[in-house]
């Protein structure tokens, strides 16, 4: 059993206390199978955590971070996407893709197209509105990169570095 990130704590006339930290001190459990149970709770817990910085974040442009994540592929892309491209290269494989495409038209947030190709597809592109939803965002990116001011750039590095050795080596 593993029982890092704890420091013993003592005033006088008491015993000593264990006082947690990290992520033991945030769920309020002090010990794990092993480092590999504690690591990947803490990766549960810290992507929540971080999703929920970036919901904020996003809460005053009225988006969703799945909106947010679709007028940032369509941006970047050199073409009309249809939903299946789109939902390819989304952060979150499991959204649904052609329900919140459909949301962000009613915003007007994008456009659909008859896609060239094939008439019976439709392709999604980025309006005027939603480029200038991306524009006040961009403004406001460091606010964004904050989230993780608590590391250092070699920090960041070297956490990019591990969380990309983990999904290529699973």
């Amino acid at each position: 059993m593993n029982t890092f990130n704890t420091e013993q704590l003592q005033t006088p006339n008491s015993k000593p206390q264990t006082v947690l930290m990290g992520i033991e001190k945030d769920i309020q459990q002090q010990t794990f199978r092993n480092d590999y149970q504690k690591a990947t709770v803490n990766l549960i817990f810290s992507a929540n955590w971080l999703n929920e910085k970036i919901k904020i974040f996003l809460e005053t442009e009225d988006i969703t971070p799945q909106q947010y994540n679709i007028l940032r592929i369509l941006r970047g892309s050199k073409q009309p996407l249809s939903t299946l491209q789109i939902r390819e290269r989304m952060l979150d494989k499991m959204s649904d893709t052609s329900r919140i495409v459909e949301r962000m038209l009613k915003k007007g947030l994008v456009e659909k197209k008859v896609c060239s190709k094939d008439k019976r597809l439709v392709d999604v592109v980025l309006s005027k509105r939603g480029y200038g939803l991306l524009e006040r965002l961009d403004k406001k990116n460091t606010e964004l990169d904050n989230i993780l001011q608590a590391l250092s750039p070699e920090e960041t590095h070297a956490l990019n570095a591990l969380l990309d050795k983990m999904r290529d080596h699973s």
